[in-house]
């Protein structure tokens, strides 16, 4: 007899239950460096949730799957955002056993509606039927797998343009979108002040958007390296975020070393992100 199996509890889970543990909100960061070792590491830190990101990182299916055999049994969440809003890229991570996806650069409600179509089978949608090629299904034992795929899946759609502060009580009320998440770094360039996350301009929209997410009843989550940026979300609402990147802690770790052990040849301190 083969081993029957059931799906992993979701983001949106975690996040109903919520605020996760202690009734507090959900703390993450990102995994950018497509090492399934890096990853494990990340995973049994003791934070809530990660980001696997293939849009600004080398990860592609096979780093992706490796990723998720390494941190699955940790007591993590585990959210993935493909490159784009893609529906057939879409398909191949859910087919791979992504539950969580973080969708970026979604700008309206159409794009929104778009993201969830791609992931509900039909009638409800259109994703492609491969159950029994899929980890997803664990190749079929998943009981019910086709009839319940939906339960086992949560979409958090990324807010970070200026359309999309502009549409995003719209965004928020379509029907399979669970959660949004605000990327300061793209609304900074999209409102005309690139590279300045801090700007008021940008504070203000994040801070309406998640405003806005609080009225309609849906977690809203954001992007904040900065602690005292961070804890200051947190303030406004937020009940998810992102606090650090495993290549950030590496860069800057090892810059620590070399300023500790070594003296600029001109006398000036490196420059860092």
């Amino acid at each position: 007899m083969p081993l029957r199996v059931e799906p992993e509890t979701t983001f949106r889970d975690a996040l109903r239950n919520q605020n996760g543990k202690a009734g507090r909100p959900l703390a993450g960061m990102w995994v950018c460096s497509g090492s399934p070792l890096v990853a494990e590491l990340c995973a049994g830190s003791g934070l809530d949730w990660l980001l696997i990101d293939a849009e600004h990182s080398p990860n592609g299916l096979e780093s992706i799957l490796a990723q998720l055999q390494a941190v699955n049994g940790y007591p993590v969440q585990t959210v993935v955002r493909p490159p784009m809003n893609d529906t057939v890229l879409i398909k191949q991570y859910l087919d791979l056993g992504v539950q969580n996806l973080l969708v970026p650069m979604v700008n309206s409600a159409a794009e929104a509606e778009s993201a969830v179509a791609a992931t509900r089978y039909p009638p409800h949608g259109v994703r492609g039927v491969g159950s029994a090629l899929a980890r997803a299904s664990r190749w079929n034992r998943i009981p019910d797998y086709l009839a319940r795929a939906a339960e086992t899946i949560s979409l958090t759609v990324q807010i970070e343009s200026s359309a999309a502060v502009g549409a995003v009580e719209e965004i928020l009320a379509v029907d399979g979108v669970d959660a949004i998440f605000l990327g300061p770094s793209d609304l900074a360039a999209s409102l005309g002040v690139l590279g300045q996350q801090e700007h008021p301009e940008v504070r203000a929209a994040v801070e309406h958007c998640l405003k806005a997410a609080e009225a309609a009843g849906k977690p809203a989550g954001v992007n904040a390296f900065n602690k005292d940026t961070a804890r200051s979300y947190l303030t406004a609402g937020a009940s998810f975020i992102l606090v650090g990147a495993d290549v950030s802690l590496l860069a800057r770790g090892s810059e620590a070393l070399a300023a500790a052990f070594i003296k600029p040849a001109d006398g000036q301190e490196p420059a860092s992100y």
